[in-house]
């Protein structure tokens, strides 16, 4: 999955991350409920800052959490050489999970980046990629993306992957649906998505079993 960004769009996410969301307001039941699980954590003053960016290494570490990576077979490889994650990093062992797993990749040079924030479509395209992207056929993406008035500014790259969340029911929009992908991906939004896919996992209610006709 293609991930490089172009320099202008580094830049404008590092440099300018604060942004009026236009996704609509997080309940606040579904950061309770991504808390509570423990996929994410609060800062030390207690609060959770909704707006806030998801940097790499936090989507590393979210997706190790989210989806048990640390439990699969691939990560009895060889650690790999990343020279911008030290050992001491407090993701090291997450972004070297992601990495082994293929859930993220890195740069030219085995670069991670560690710090760079993630816009929607990166960050919607590898939950997808954990949770497993649905081989629509592309008319099926299309038609499941017809529906968002800013489709037509999902990466190519990213479209299956996004009709998979999408068709999932695990992506905030605004109001006109609009999904804002080149958009940074903010704390408050990873949250929707993880309290959706936490909702999913949770086991439904067995449909009750008629009673046994009396015998005559």
């Amino acid at each position: 999955m293609h991930q490089l960004l172009s320099t202008i769009t580094i830049v404008a996410i590092q440099y300018f991350p604060l942004r009026v969301n236009a996704q609509a307001a997080i309940p606040s039941d579904s950061i309770q409920q991504v808390v509570a699980a423990k996929l994410m954590t609060n800062y030390p003053d207690g609060n959770f800052y909704t707006e806030r960016l998801i940097s790499r290494a936090e989507l590393a570490s979210i997706m190790v959490k989210a989806f048990r990576l640390d439990k699969r077979q691939a990560i009895s490889k060889e650690n790999l050489v990343v020279p911008d994650v030290a050992p001491s990093n407090p993701a090291f062992n997450d972004i070297q999970i992601v990495l082994k797993t293929e859930i993220m990749k890195g740069y030219r040079g085995n670069m991670f980046f560690p710090n760079q924030k993630v816009t929607r479509a990166e960050a919607l395209a590898i939950f997808a990629q954990a949770y497993g992207v649905f081989q629509f056929p592309d008319d099926t993406v299309n038609e499941i993306l017809a529906s968002h008035p800013d489709a037509q500014t999902i990466p190519d790259w990213a479209k299956k992957a996004i009709a998979t969340v999408i068709s999932e029911g695990f992506v905030n929009t605004d109001a006109q649906g609009n999904i804002a992908p080149l958009k940074p991906m903010t704390r408050g939004d990873m949250a929707y998505v993880l309290s959706k896919y936490l909702q999913r996992q949770q086991p439904q209610p067995e449909t009750p079993e008629a009673p046994a006709a009396p015998n005559r």
